[in-house]
């Protein structure tokens, strides 16, 4: 995979799947501008990509306001004369039960991912429109945003709007030569570290090296950031022109694409459904099969 020629911004690439991504596409030839809120960590990755060989700046600010996005734009334009591919992938969590979660847990959560990644988005595409030569944006979703998951309103919601946005900006951008995509990863971070059936084998992992077993990397399509960077690279490249507003699951061995939602089940009543027809009829006819909701527990 030939990146070289290419600029790419990454948020959130001081460490976990950012830095995974920022140092495949600086293997392949692009140069990086390295974002995050922890300047020694972004100033470390930066250190790591060019003392392989790689070429890449640093920019460190939190993602979420129009002026950060800008900042990010602005500091590859600055370093490299161009923007080619935005990768927006800076996130937090604030974990909480609906009924104990905060205003600012909220707020804060769609600020970063939601809010972050629209005004990333939007500032690189007003660049790379200008270039008049395409572009590729890629962004983080997750199963919790395709499936909902337990103590997540606020990040579920995020991620859930992530994806919307992808296939919105899939036809908005077509003309432009512009693609967008969804990456959906499962990988040992410090955001799957907190899984019971995962711990111990994220904690063997970063202690001592230990490789997850096939029962993760097959079973469950859980492996490490580096096993989801490969994708990035490919969004990233002239090799994925034609895949665009996609969802796209990987981790460990396991490559998938995930449905948009779409009409399951119909049923018609002449004259329209009252009250009470629908009560009528749900059991038989569009309520029969109801959607399963929630991440499946791990098979382990």
């Amino acid at each position: 995979m030939d990146l070289s020629g290419k600029a790419a911004v990454v948020t959130g690439s001081g460490r976990g799947l950012g830095l995974a991504y920022a140092r495949a596409l600086a293997a392949a030839g692009a140069a990086v501008v390295v974002n995050d809120v922890d300047a020694a960590a972004a100033d470390e990755a930066v250190r790591q990509i060019t003392a392989a060989g790689g070429s890449a700046v640093a920019e460190v600010v939190p993602v979420g306001s129009t002026e950060a996005a800008n900042a990010l734009v602005a500091r590859a334009v600055d370093s490299f004369g161009r923007l080619d591919v935005m990768v927006a992938n800076a996130g937090v969590l604030r974990d909480k039960v609906l009924w104990k979660m905060t205003d600012e847990d909220f707020d804060t959560v769609v600020e970063v991912h939601l809010r972050g990644t629209f005004t990333c988005v939007r500032a690189a595409v007003e660049r790379m429109r200008a270039q008049g030569e395409g572009g590729r944006i890629v962004v983080a979703g997750s199963p919790a945003g395709q499936r909902g998951n337990f103590g997540q309103t606020n990040y579920a919601a995020a991620k859930a709007g992530i994806a919307a946005m992808v296939r919105t900006w899939a036809m908005e951008l077509a003309r432009a030569g512009i693609t967008a995509n969804a990456v959906i990863p499962v990988a040992a971070t410090a955001m799957t570290r907190s899984i019971p059936a995962f711990a111990p084998h994220v904690e063997a992992l970063e202690q001592h090296g230990t490789a997850l077993p096939g029962s993760l990397r097959k079973g469950e399509g859980f492996g490490t950031a580096e096993d989801v960077a490969g994708l990035v690279a490919f969004l990233a490249s002239d090799a994925s022109a034609d895949v665009t507003g996609q969802c796209i699951g990987i981790g460990g061995d396991r490559l998938a694409l995930w449905s948009h939602p779409q009409e399951v089940s119909v049923a018609y009543a002449d004259g329209g459904w009252s009250a009470d027809a629908i009560a009528d009829a749900w059991p038989v006819t569009v309520g029969r099969t109801p959607q399963t909701f929630g991440i499946p527990a791990p098979r382990l």
